[in-house]
């Protein structure tokens, strides 16, 4: 990675907006077709991979998750996050990409066909804007009370501080599971409180086995069909079918319930959200939104159907867009 020495008035081919894996794609992409480009990214290299739980392994083999042609090796038949972290960096660094991190952008305006992108630090000028942020930033909350207590997480790191504890595990996803599953073994007492009527079924199925056969056998506590109502200091309400009310003693509750892209920036850009699932305006074929210049690589255009896109089958959207930037 490196910084560029353009003056202030300079005006990029494009300035691609987050520095995951897809964002890292799409300047390799650029830069192989000759294009300036700007990657600016408001935290570490690889975000939300960096805050992804500390144990976790990606459900894809890691030829899926290669960008560029560049081979990523694991010791694994799943490769971990820390193995992943190591891929990407190294791509970043080895290639010298622009990238500017710590870095968030604020305001996005465009006069005369070229945009202005106003950053926490800075001020730059490109013809096109890439967007490229993913999903992992805003929590989908419970909107209950006592939500903002301190024993609330929305996000999961290590099973470690949870030792000893009774925790409610909300949810029944991949990041649910694991973590009930972990904290168990490192000895929490673990319920899992579970809107649907079943364990996902688009969790691990390596896990999957595992953590029904926990709940079956006792374990690790389930109610399915069932809700928070209420969070307080030593314990927490729950509801039951719409109707059976129990109270539950807890020190942390784990609210896993999924995250969303920020809409909120994605409208202010101009880019309009489409039916009950805010899905993107944009055009397949050139992934161009109904803002002439803006562009979405990722999981940014599944809107809040963020179990549609990953790593593998968003990487080819850099070759799609370099492609449409350098044929206008």
């Amino acid at each position: 990675m490196q910084t560029n020495n353009f003056k202030s008035n300079y005006i990029y081919d494009l300035i691609i907006v987050g520095a995951g894996p897809i964002g890292i794609a799409c300047a390799l992409e650029a830069k192989k077709k000759g294009l300036t480009y700007l990657v600016i990214e408001k935290g570490t290299l690889v975000n939300s991979l960096y805050h992804y739980p500390s144990n976790m392994r990606f459900f894809s083999s890691s030829e899926k998750l290669e960008i560029d042609g560049i081979p990523f090796i694991s010791k694994n038949p799943k490769p971990s996050k820390e193995e992943a972290l190591e891929y990407y960096r190294r791509i970043a660094t080895a290639n010298k990409l622009f990238i500017n991190l710590f870095e968030k952008v604020e305001k996005v305006t465009k006069a005369n066909d070229i945009f202005t992108v106003n950053t926490s630090k800075k001020q730059y000028q490109a013809k096109n804007i890439v967007i490229a942020t993913g999903f992992y930033d805003i929590p989908n909350y419970l909107n209950v009370k006592g939500e903002n207590l301190p024993k609330v997480f929305h996000y999961y790191k290590n099973p470690h501080y949870f030792a000893g504890q009774q925790v409610i595990v909300v949810g029944a996803s991949n990041s649910s599971v694991d973590a009930a599953l972990e904290i168990y073994r490192k000895g929490g007492k673990v319920t899992m409180v579970i809107r649907g009527e079943a364990i996902g079924e688009r969790v691990k199925y390596w896990v999957k086995p595992d953590i029904e056969n926990r709940i079956a056998e006792g374990s690790i506590k389930a109610y399915y069909r069932a809700e928070i109502t209420e969070i307080r200091t030593d314990e927490v309400d729950i509801c039951i079918d719409k109707k059976i009310s129990k109270t539950i003693a807890n020190n942390f509750v784990l609210a896993l319930t999924g995250y969303r892209p920020n809409f909120d920036f994605l409208q202010k850009l101009g880019i309009e959200l489409l039916g009950t699932h805010k899905i993107p305006n944009y055009n397949p074929k050139t992934m161009e939104t109904n803002v002439k210049g803006i562009y979405l690589a990722g999981v940014i255009c599944g809107g809040l159907e963020t179990h549609k896109w990953f790593i593998e089958n968003s990487r080819v959207h850099a070759q799609t867009i370099i492609s449409a930037i350098g044929n206008n």
